[in-house]
């Protein structure tokens, strides 16, 4: 049995169909889902179907929802990795779009800082491109959606300490790769 599920109450809402309710729930949930998304297809236009066929689920299975089995978020995280899986196999020896391997940088940062947060930004997405898929997913699960460890290693059907293996390798790969460059 789990703890109380902080989005209980806002799924048993869109179950009813309040518009209101989808409205807030795709505001709660959407920015993380699109950034996991992001993170692990490096394509923003599969990360956004991503997120949609994510939102179709809940819409579809919110009436039907049973709290007590797992929190409503873990869920949803594992919807949209399964998702991201289905896509990573379908493209395995495709390189990532070169325009699409970072996010815009802030607008309202200077010129020039802009343009270095956006070399590092690049940087980084295609190092963790280059890892191995279960590497990635664990290295953008703890660091991007700022998940514990022990729910990182839930989601991955794995134990804390096989997460904690993924990560040290995962961050052995990057600094090699970020300081080849």
């Amino acid at each position: 049995m789990i703890d109380s599920d902080p989005d209980a109450e806002l799924l048993a809402r869109v179950g009813r169909s309040e518009p209101q309710a989808v409205q807030e729930m795709v505001a709660r949930k959407l920015p993380r889902m699109l950034s996991l998304a992001m993170r692990l297809l490096g394509r923003r236009s599969e990360a956004e179907e991503v997120a949609q066929e994510a939102f179709v689920r809940i819409w579809k299975h919110a009436a039907q929802w049973q709290s007590g089995q797992a929190r409503f978020d873990t869920w949803l995280h594992r919807v949209v990795l399964n998702l991201c899986y289905d896509r990573l196999r379908g493209r395995r020896d495709e390189e990532p779009y070169e325009d699409e391997l970072h996010e815009a940088a802030d607008p309202a940062a200077a010129p020039d800082e802009a343009l270095q947060a956006v070399q590092r930004s690049a940087r980084m997405a295609a190092a963790l491109a280059a890892l191995p898929a279960r590497q990635r997913e664990a290295l953008v699960l703890q660091y991007y959606q700022e998940l514990s460890n022990a729910e990182a290693a839930g989601l991955m059907g794995i134990s804390v300490e096989a997460l904690e293996s993924l990560l040290s390798r995962a961050r052995r790969a990057l600094r090699a790769q970020l300081m080849s460059d």
